[in-house]
């Protein structure tokens, strides 16, 4: 190989990555802190003329609230460079447009984006619901728990946009969708589909509205069991940066191995560019 080592060919083919489908919770940012290194990161997938998409399975939010969230900072973002697992499960339920009545336990910007696709959604308990969707709920109440038992114990269908338990904050970690969706599994035995990662659909729509090929397409993550195994399922490369639930002991226990390990986004930077990125501090979004 010419003097090259194993680990220099390694990362060579990682510098031919175009399509970059990144997470964004504990990947580029945590809270409302954009992690160092993670514009100029950004900037550099632009120069070389690839495309960054926001893969994420935080439903909390619509697309439109993720574009007005990073163009805050001045990130140059439109709905394209987002597909979240609130979008994949619009698509699902409208693909399987079987359901009359939707009982949603999520955010209201979860709800108007279901409503915005035609679903037929509710809050509120009524006997011709026949569906019960679950995501990462920020304004759950106790009152959405008991409706959630209540129907499923009446045999409702169960879909839920994720199966991570934690999502990453500033002080550690706090429930997510998969959480929520343990407590109602444990209090009446049913477990949803999960419509998000891991599942692969995610990465299979957006390679095919894109136009690159899975060869030119990385999933960076924080997480193993979702991220990772989301790229692995789909065929494509996968890295993990350990700035958000995953820690460097759980990779030697895990079934779901990335190609590549790395501390945070900077060392990632470091590593494709050769250089130090411009943004040294944090960046908190506006």
């Amino acid at each position: 190989m010419n003097g090259e080592t194993y680990e220099d060919s390694k990362y060579e083919y990682l510098k031919k990555k175009r399509l970059f489908l990144l997470d964004m919770d504990g990947t580029i940012y945590l809270d409302d802190i954009f992690f160092e290194c993670s514009i100029d990161f950004l900037n550099y997938i632009r120069e070389i003329g690839g495309k960054y998409v926001f893969l994420t399975n935080n439903s909390s939010k619509s697309v439109k609230d993720y574009v007005k969230k990073l163009k805050s900072l001045r990130i140059d973002v439109d709905e394209s460079n987002f597909f979240t697992s609130s979008q994949a499960t619009s698509l699902y339920l409208t693909e399987n447009s079987k359901w009359n009545k939707i009982y949603v336990i999520g955010t209201e910007s979860f709800k108007n984006e279901l409503i915005q696709r035609g679903i037929n959604v509710t809050d509120e308990y009524s006997e011709d619901v026949d569906c019960l969707v679950v995501g990462f709920d920020t304004e759950l109440t106790y009152s959405k728990l008991v409706d959630g038992c209540r129907l499923l114990f009446k045999g409702v269908d169960f879909i839920a946009t994720n199966p991570d338990l934690v999502c990453p904050s500033s002080f550690g970690f706090v429930p997510d969708c998969g959480s929520i969706c343990e407590v109602l599994r444990i209090t009446t035995g049913r477990t949803p589909f999960y419509v998000g990662k891991p599942s692969k659909t995610m990465v299979d729509l957006v390679v095919s509205a894109t136009g690159y090929n899975k060869d030119e397409t990385i999933v960076i993550g924080d997480r193993l069991y979702t991220d990772i195994a989301c790229g692995i399922n789909a065929g494509v490369t996968t890295a993990v940066v350990l700035t958000g639930e995953t820690k460097r002991e759980h990779l030697s226990n895990s079934k779901f191995v990335p190609n590549y390990v790395f501390e945070d986004i900077k060392h990632l930077y470091k590593m494709l560019v050769g250089s130090e990125c411009s943004d040294k501090a944090a960046n908190r979004l506006r």
